[in-house]
């Protein structure tokens, strides 16, 4: 299955498409160069069908994820960030979004 990833905002950048097997952990990249002191950086995912899900925050460093399991990473600089699915399902397969905000 598929895991589509799309851009937030425009200062942010992110993969057009990222693929895996299920069960096999992905990291999905966001770059965001243009970050503020002051930002957060947000990730959510939206199902097929269904609206926005709100997965995790983080200004810095990193951390647990409890839903899809996984992992959110934040660069020392603040200028990208990465969200690891540790074991990902068909039922995880949507548009995973990184957004930046105070």
């Amino acid at each position: 299955f598929s895991l589509a990833v799309a851009a937030g905002r425009a200062q942010i950048q992110q993969e057009p498409l990222a693929k895996t097997t299920e069960g096999t952990g992905i990291t999905i990249n966001c770059s965001h160069p243009d970050i503020k002191s002051y930002d957060y950086i947000y990730w959510y995912r939206q199902l097929p069908g269904r609206g926005p899900e709100f997965i995790a925050f983080s200004h810095k460093g990193s951390k647990a994820v409890e839903a899809p399991a996984g992992r959110l990473s934040v660069a020392a600089d603040r200028r990208s960030s990465a969200l690891w699915l540790a074991r990902p399902r068909r039922g995880d397969a949507a548009v995973y979004y990184c957004a930046l905000g105070a």
